[in-house]
């Protein structure tokens, strides 16, 4: 795939965040539209995208909200003020709201009642925001959220305009149909992506064989580093077990890529005997 508008963007900075320090201090120094127009082309970007630079991007966008509450309140207005695109807009909800007022709730909610007072747009955010419910935030936030708004605009973005079919497509549909959902960005799933993840779900508890022939079919039209490390850590992690491991051994001597995913997975609380198999497998090519 080609590298988006928003992609292109994101690394032209790329030489100047070399640690996480330097990331701090140039995004820190930017001008507040500047950095929003950043944090909105951040959500188009995809998943498989998401590496180097834009990634050190990514990290420093989810510190913010911790780190700089104000500063967070102030990108989210911003945001909300001269983005049009509706779901890029959306995104603040999971990625500041709700970590703002998790870890900073009384610190800001003074300033979000002010500014909701003459604000459309952030009523009709608040609207997805869910904190504990004995918390004392959650009835002031009730009392200025556009609930209704918010949920039938959420319920349109999470619904897909072809629902997949797990249970009745081919290993080779199912592996191409894997892989456009966790390719896109967060911005742009929806609940076929859930779909997915349940039938993972159902195949790894009552077909594990047809599982890790997913998995293969995966890897023969997938090369992204991203993706690989996402089905390593996630199916390929899950299927292992000692029901599995005489499958897992044989594939592994057949296919070298197979026997590289294996690198990615985590099974230091495996047991013994499967651990020993896994160690022998895997040897130096842990990741």
């Amino acid at each position: 795939m080609a590298p988006t508008d928003d992609t292109r963007l994101l690394k032209t900075i790329a030489p100047q965040l070399r640690t996480p320090d330097e990331t701090e201090a140039l995004l820190d120094s930017m001008p507040l539209g500047e950095l929003a127009s950043m944090w909105c082309a951040l959500q188009r970007v995809s998943r498989r995208d998401q590496v180097g630079s834009i990634w050190a991007i990514k990290v420093y966008f989810d510190h913010l909200p911790h780190r700089r509450p104000q500063a967070a309140l102030d990108l989210v207005l911003d945001v909300l003020k001269t983005e049009t695109d509706k779901p890029t807009v959306m995104q603040l909800n999971d990625k500041f709201l709700l970590a703002l007022f998790y870890a900073h709730g009384t610190e800001v909610m003074a300033r979000v009642e002010q500014e909701a007072a003459h604000n459309d747009r952030l009523r009709w955010l608040l609207g997805g925001v869910h904190v504990g419910p004995d918390d004392p935030l959650m009835s002031r936030i009730a009392g200025l959220a556009d609930r209704e708004a918010w949920h039938a605009d959420h319920l349109a973005q999470r619904t897909p305009r072809e629902p997949l079919d797990c249970a009745n497509m081919s290993v080779t549909e199912l592996a191409r149909a894997w892989v456009e959902q966790y390719s896109r960005s967060e911005r742009d799933q929806d609940d076929n992506l859930f779909a997915i993840m349940d039938f993972e779900r159902d195949l790894r508890e009552d077909d594990p064989d047809r599982m890790i022939d997913l998995i293969l079919e995966i890897l023969k039209i997938e090369s992204n580093p991203v993706l690989l490390s996402l089905l390593a850590a996630g199916p390929l992690e899950d299927v292992i077990s000692v029901g599995t491991i005489d499958r897992i051994e044989r594939e592994a001597r057949a296919d070298a890529r197979f026997r590289d995913l294996l690198g990615g997975v985590w099974y230091y609380r495996a047991p013994d005997e499967l651990k020993a198999r896994l160690d022998a497998l895997v040897g130096e090519g842990r990741w």
